[in-house]
């Protein structure tokens, strides 16, 4: 069956101060079709779709939709016929019901008099209809603070239907979902690839890609390198074509030698009963300690208790044989503990502050003189040692992180780290949302911490992930600490019995 294009994007070049993002890049989708967008971070696919939805405005070329040319001056212009963009970072309003998320800044209004108001019972209709189409059966009250990640962007996906979208844009949209989950945002992708939708699918999970995806277009250095039919590609050659060499082997050879115990938890427990309880176990000098299980295991809230974001009913936390007594995430940083998070642009980066600042702000009390002035100088040469040291691409330490590339800012929050030298290294989904070769330099980070003396704890939701980088892979379910694997013994059937142990 043959698709007409419905949008037209045409050399389009894009910069900003120290480089060029996009290069005289075309790129062109066809009516009711799956359309992939890959390449390594920093390649300039959300800049090319920044532009398509009216974010930023291209320096050079033109947007043809429909066969009409557009000048989008703001994302209201690209919603108003039928563009739209769910972001790989939701931004829902916890405290606010479904309905007004889905119809926040455009309420159906009703009349009395002089008088408008919302008309709730008509939008209480128009939701549940939009969430019949997108499989999710939730009562219009709820509140988002009480849904899933998986919910929430059934949500997304609803509110941009409810533009009549002709285009949608989905950017890592199995970021956080699990396998059933995967399964049916598919079906729902391909119900509205059915209706005649256009989805412009932005991931780095390769596997994924094959198998929703009709056209794939993989872009390197702000450029296009080419378009091809799905049913053409293997993942070795989409490796080859985004990274512009052959990557043989996914995992840095593991090298590293555990030796002794340095680091214990023992009955570790929220003082919420759906939360972690009595979780205990141990980690060794130079150990890599996956921990895996499926969305709703309480991973992160376990390590975030540990770390002192949230509280604890009982339990101790040891290093090295003595007792911390961690009740702030400061208690845990000046023993010698360092959290990356799992929400890397909500909780991770300081957007708006430059790379040396994002790099130095857990170390400032290391750089000041007199008792009270920074001292620039220094706080420079630890920026740019580190810039270095995990070849960070930034036009200079000055640059705002906000517009590095993902696997970029995650390199810089490492840094932020490692000017620290703790002795724990907990990392919360390190290469969520990040290419093939920037997860590779992360991996080779990991173990020269690993080799180094350094204890590192690694959430993953990516068995292949945990099977290739950990020496451990403690799995958990439901709050519980279902077993401890070892890595050369584990596989993906023994990780997915113990998740699924207490279900």
């Amino acid at each position: 069956m043959d698709h007409e294009i419905i949008l037209e994007m045409n050399h389009i070049s894009k910069s900003f101060p120290g480089v060029k993002a996009l290069d005289d890049v075309s790129f062109h989708v066809k009516r009711g079709t799956v359309h992939a967008l890959m390449g390594e971070n920093g390649a300039g696919k959300s800049t090319l779709m920044k532009c398509l939805f009216g974010i930023y405005t291209p320096d050079e070329g033109e947007i043809i939709l429909e066969g009409k040319k557009m000048n989008f001056h703001n994302p209201k212009d690209a919603l108003h016929v039928g563009i739209t963009m769910i972001h790989q970072e939701l931004q829902p309003i916890p405290y606010r019901s479904i309905a007004e998320n889905l119809w926040v800044g455009r309420y159906p209004l009703i009349r009395f008099g002089p008088l408008q108001m919302i008309d709730a019972k008509k939008m209480r209709d128009m939701s549940v209809s939009l969430l019949k189409r997108v499989r999710l059966n939730a009562n219009p009250e709820t509140k988002l603070k009480d849904l899933s990640v998986s919910q929430i962007q059934s949500i997304e996906i609803a509110k941009a239907i409810s533009y009549n979208a002709k285009i949608i844009i989905m950017d890592e949209p199995t970021s956080s979902l699990t396998q059933s989950e995967v399964k049916q945002l598919f079906e729902i992708i391909n119900e509205l690839r059915d209706q005649g939708v256009s989805i412009i699918y932005i991931s780095h999970k390769m596997e994924e890609i094959l198998r929703i995806s009709d056209e794939v277009t993989i872009m390197r250095d702000g450029r296009v390198i080419g378009t091809y039919q799905a049913k053409d590609l293997t993942m070795d050659a989409i490796i080859t074509k985004m990274v512009g060499r052959a990557l043989t082997n996914l995992y840095p050879p593991k090298d590293n030698v555990p030796g002794e115990v340095t680091f214990e938890v023992e009955n570790f427990s929220s003082p919420n009963p759906k939360s972690f309880q009595n979780i205990s176990f141990n980690l060794r000098k130079g150990e890599i300690l996956g921990i895996g299980g499926l969305v709703g295991a309480q991973r992160t809230e376990l390590v975030e208790g540990i770390f002192g974001v949230r509280i604890k009913s009982h339990g101790n936390v040891k290093l090295n044989g003595a007792s911390l007594h961690i009740k702030h995430p400061r208690d845990a940083i000046r023993r010698g503990l360092s959290l990356l998070t799992e929400d890397r642009r909500g909780s991770g980066i300081f957007g708006v502050l430059s790379v040396r600042d994002n790099v130095s702000v857990a170390s400032l009390d290391d750089y000041v003189d007199y008792k009270f002035v920074l001292n620039n100088r220094k706080l420079n040469k630890l920026a740019e040692d580190n810039i270095k040291k995990l070849s960070i691409k930034t036009p200079s330490t000055k640059t705002k992180i906000q517009s590095l590339s993902g696997g970029n800012q995650q390199k810089v929050i490492i840094s932020r780290w490692l000017a620290r030298d703790p002795d724990i290294f907990i990392l919360d989904e390190p290469t969520r949302g990040i290419d093939v070769g920037a997860k590779y330099e992360i991996y080779s980070i990991m173990i020269q911490l690993a080799k180094a003396g350094k204890s590192v704890i690694m959430i993953s939701s990516e068995m292949p992930e945990l099977l290739g980088m950990s020496d451990r892979i403690m799995v958990m379910c439901e709050g519980k600490l279902s077993g401890i694997l070892d890595g050369k013994d584990a596989n993906q059937e023994k990780i997915m019995e113990l998740a699924t142990k207490y279900m």
